[in-house]
């Protein structure tokens, strides 16, 4: 069985639909959540970026880190999400590691 995943969310600027998500797996220790970067559309078409973390699968609100091997992580990943990357200013057709 699939999880539900969400393709509508509230922003500040309101209601937005889900393009692409990039999930980066993370732990500490014993913890182990996740940061997730969450490429939206509002509903005239302006794009958005969310970043965000989660913890048994639910997202949290609240500051975002990321140490130097998630961030190479992330930018690893973004070649499967490329309208977040270009979003991001990451040239996919070049590779994206190292490419902003």
């Amino acid at each position: 069985m699939l999880p539900f995943v969400a393709t509508k969310t509230a922003t500040p600027w309101g209601p937005a639909s889900l393009v692409e998500e990039l999930t980066v797996p993370q732990r500490s220790g014993d913890k182990r959540f996740a940061s997730v970067v969450q490429l939206l559309e509002g509903a005239k078409g302006e794009r958005l970026v969310r970043f965000a973390y989660s913890t048994n699968g639910t997202a949290r609100r609240g500051p975002v880190t990321l140490r130097a091997r998630d961030v190479e992580r992330l930018v690893s990943s973004l070649a499967d999400c490329p309208q977040l990357a270009e979003m991001l200013g990451f040239d996919v057709k070049e590779g994206a590691k190292g490419n902003p």
